[in-house]
This record gives C-alpha cells, sequence and structure tokens, in this order.
C-alpha cells in the first residue's frame, strides 16, 4: 500500500547486490561517515590521553618535586583519587581503547585499517603500562593513610618517583604515537571517501 513499484525495484535491487556481497552506494555513504566519525572521536580522545600524561610529564610531576613531602604526598594523592572518575575513565582512558577498537571493525577492507591497528596497539601498550606501573604506584601511597597522620618522609621514600615518571614518559609517547597514526588514517580515510 505504502509502498510504489519503484520503491520495491530499487528494495529488491539493492538485497540483490548484498547478496552478490557488494555494498549499496548508500550504504558506503553512511558506513564512510561512521567510519570517519569514529576514527575522530579516537583522534581526539587518544589526543585527550596523550595531553592528560603530558602535563604530568612536564608540569604537575616537576612541580611536586620541588615540595616537601608532607605537600607532595597530600597533594598526589588528592589528584590520583579525583582523577579517578567515570568520565576520565570512561571518556578517556578506555574510550579511547575502544572506540579505536571500533574504528578499526569500521576500517577492515580500507587502507587506514594497518594505521588504525597499529594505534590501537600502542594504546593498549599505553593502559597495560598504567595498570602495571603507574597504579600500583599510586595505589600504595594512598593506602599509607591520611597525609596529616602518617610519616609523610617514609611514604614519599617508599613512592619510587623515578619509575613513576619514567613509565609515565612511555606511556605519554605511546599515546603520542598512537595520535598521530589516527590522525594519519583519519586523513587516508577522508581522502578515500572524497574520491568517487
Amino acid at each position: 500500500m505504502g509502498m510504489r513499484r519503484g520503491d520495491m525495484f530499487v528494495r529488491v535491487g539493492a538485497l540483490q547486490t548484498v547478496q552478490r556481497g557488494e555494498v549499496p552506494p548508500y550504504w558506503r555513504s553512511e558506513m564512510n561517515g561512521l567510519r570517519v566519525a569514529s576514527l575522530l572521536v579516537a583522534t581526539l580522545l587518544t589526543g585527550l590521553m596523550a595531553g592528560v600524561y603530558a602535563i604530568y610529564a612536564n608540569a604537575f610531576m616537576p612541580g611536586l618535586a620541588k615540595t616537601d613531602d608532607k605537600t607532595f604526598v597530600s597533594a598526589f594523592t588528592a589528584v590520583d583519587r579525583a582523577i579517578v572518575n567515570p568520565v576520565f575513565l570512561g571518556l578517556g582512558f578506555l574510550g579511547a581503547l575502544v572506540v579505536t577498537l571500533l574504528a578499526g571493525v569500521l576500517s577492515l577492507k580500507e587502507k587506514a585499517l594497518p594505521w588504525v591497528a597499529a594505534a590501537f596497539v600502542l594504546t593498549l601498550a599505553a593502559v597495560i603500562v598504567t595498570m602495571a606501573v603507574n597504579v600500583p604506584l599510586n595505589d600504595a601511597m594512598k593506602a599509607a593513610g591520611d597525609p596529616a597522620t602518617i610519616d609523610v618522609h617514609a611514604v614519599r621514600a617508599a613512592f619510587d618517583e623515578a619509575r613513576w615518571r619514567t613509565f609515565n614518559l612511555v606511556r605519554t609517547w605511546l599515546q603520542l604515537g598512537a595520535f598521530g597514526l589516527l590522525a594519519w588514517a583519519l586523513y587516508l580515510t577522508g581522502r578515500s571517501a572524497a574520491q568517487p
């Protein structure tokens, strides 16, 4: 009733195209839009994470290094407690990984796939470094207790600042590399989508 004869032929034609393994042109444009959107979000989230790690490397940790033990322990634990929140963990830390994976799945038959896959590996490596090195050091400092009642000198001495800073630089470079790879993949995808 609501379908015209021409619409029926278009739908049957699209079904036959799909059955042959071809993608109808209008599906292709929708997939290109979704692919570009996922790559754009992955690039932005990865850049955000690289920026967070870079701020720790270039401002936060060097600044704290110049403070007394009580200030160091108090400020570090306060910032660590604040950063562990749903927005940071969901959108940034894990979001960059998940959206990069989605971008890779949407790019399976595209020229950008190797770049997206490499970015995913680098982002995963940054997550592993964070969980294996930085988080345990953070948790050990928080577990020591209230800075007003503990031996802050002993807590700071037990916290391996050099190790934390070294591995923060590692994860910063991993995320910067992933950001660059995703930016290149986004360029390739945009160029490919613009071609007839």
